[in-house]
């Protein structure tokens, strides 16, 4: 009998990735104010925001505090941007910059050097044993910061960012790492023989994917998706505030003619209210129904390390987890 071919895997990493990442090196990130949750970083942009009087002008009303109720700094943007109000395109550009500042400011280098999630996400997949199960095809993110990055750079190289057809033809093999919105870390960059800083795409409701190098990002996108037979979302609520990626998603299952599997790793309740907002998915399962990697625990502090831990176990071992780099430390497993 024919040995079964790897399944294609495909990541998608959200803001709760990254937070993660912060929340395993320090657990009480929330507490000290630095989650990077996008309910964490609008806390704090709005904050800064009314200190400024430019920006407060005619929108002090509903430029609510945390005590006021759930922040989202994607919607309020997206709301001032379509009131058209006076200096509306000011407090917009505001809210942006002070959501960069915020997020670089907490991703310190320091920081940022004793992350290892991702690494050992990867670590997992360069495995022998692992490639005989999985082929890892494609990552994609909605973050604007570069631990991801980082971690691809480990164990692949040069970032395949899928600017252009022409200066990143698929015969070099490399995994396309796809940042839909853009990166902080996009300056200098080589296209086509020169020099560019890409901007990125910033939050709110004018988001526009239709010109370079960002079609050519979301259209390797629509390929690398339908070609996949898992797609893994990390740290992603799969917000409706961001319709061209649940539009993308739509059309991969049209195009590729068969639903593929949406594992939500995440906490079973985040799962269960994507699965309802999302049930023309119908191949989506939530934490503990993920097949194969038998996690028990259907709301833990940190669904990625959680998650990572078991999936590792499952394929290597305790054993051969002990005699990895990065994947011991997720494991907590002595070499």
């Amino acid at each position: 009998m024919a040995e079964a071919k790897p399944s294609k895997i495909v990541y998608l990493f959200g803001a709760g990735a990254t937070h993660a990442e912060l929340q395993n090196i320090e657990p009480d990130a929330r507490e000290k104010g630095h989650g990077l949750l996008v309910s964490d970083v609008s806390s704090r942009v709005i904050a800064r925001a009314r200190r400024d009087p430019q920006y407060l002008r005619d929108v002090r009303t509903i430029s609510g505090t945390k005590d006021s109720g759930s922040l989202n700094i994607e919607l309020l943007i997206s709301l001032i941007e379509n009131s058209k109000i006076h200096d509306w395109e000011y407090k917009t550009r505001r809210l942006k910059t002070l959501v960069q500042e915020d997020i670089e400011e907490i991703l310190t280098a320091p920081r940022t050097r004793r992350f290892y999630l991702h690494k050992a996400l990867l670590e997992l997949h360069e495995h022998a044993a692992t490639q005989k199960r999985e082929k890892l095809t494609g990552l994609i993110s909605l973050n604007y910061d570069n631990v991801l990055d980082t971690a691809y750079r480990l164990y692949y190289g040069a970032e395949r960012y899928c600017f252009s057809l022409e200066s990143d033809p698929v015969a070099t093999g490399g995994i396309p790492l796809l940042k839909l919105h853009g990166s902080f870390n996009w300056a200098n960059k080589m296209i086509r023989g020169r020099r560019r800083t890409i901007e990125i795409i910033p939050l709110g409701s004018t988001k526009s994917y239709m010109h370079p190098p960002y079609v050519c990002i979301w259209n390797q996108t629509l390929e690398t998706l339908i070609g996949c037979d898992t797609l893994r979302v990390v740290g992603c609520s799969l917000s409706q505030n961001d319709f061209h990626l649940i539009d993308l998603l739509f059309k991969a299952h049209l195009e590729r003619g068969a639903a593929f599997e949406m594992e939500i790793i995440a906490r079973d309740k985040v799962g269960a209210g994507i699965r309802q907002n999302y049930g023309f998915f119908p191949a989506l399962r939530t934490l503990t129904g993920i097949r194969g990697s038998l996690v028990p625990e259907p709301e833990p502090e940190n669904p990625f390390k959680t998650w990572l831990k078991y999936k590792s176990l499952a394929i290597l071992g305790k054993a051969g987890v002990g005699r990895t780099r990065y994947l011991k430390r997720v494991v907590e497993v002595s070499g």
